[in-house]
């Protein structure tokens, strides 16, 4: 089971994206949170193996988050989920940890396969916090 953590400060988005993944049988979300904040305290707590992350979201936003989640639970592997397509978004965002990146607008099973696949992705390949 694929145990995943889902923060948006939007609630019906949540909601959306936590009844798209309850339709899998391997994917469970385990916490919601409405900011980036929130989920580092709830990853603490939950242990998931992929946090969801809006990028921009109250407190600390999703690619703030993503850099925390880099440095304080590497093994988390962070996509981030956004109504954002432009170019600068994608690097700030890969820049800040996060091994993937999906557009809201875009196909559930798209996400489905997201998560699977950085689920499966072997450890080497996430994005690790720099040395030193």
């Amino acid at each position: 089971m694929i145990r995943v953590l889902l923060a948006d400060d939007e609630v019906i988005v949540r909601a959306g994206v936590k009844a798209i993944l309850a339709a899998t049988p391997d994917i469970e979300v385990v916490a919601e949170a409405g900011d980036g904040h929130e989920a580092l305290e709830l990853a603490r707590v939950h242990r998931p193996d992929v946090a969801l992350l809006d990028v921009r979201m109250p407190v600390l936003d999703g690619l703030a988050a993503a850099a925390e989640f880099r440095r304080a639970a590497p093994d988390v592997a962070v996509v981030m989920l956004t109504t954002f397509a432009e170019d600068e978004y994608i690097a700030a965002a890969l820049d800040s940890g996060a091994s993937g990146f999906l557009l809201k607008s875009g196909d559930p099973y798209e996400l489905m396969a997201a998560v699977r696949a950085v689920h499966g992705a072997p450890r080497s390949c996430r994005r690790k916090p720099p040395a030193g």
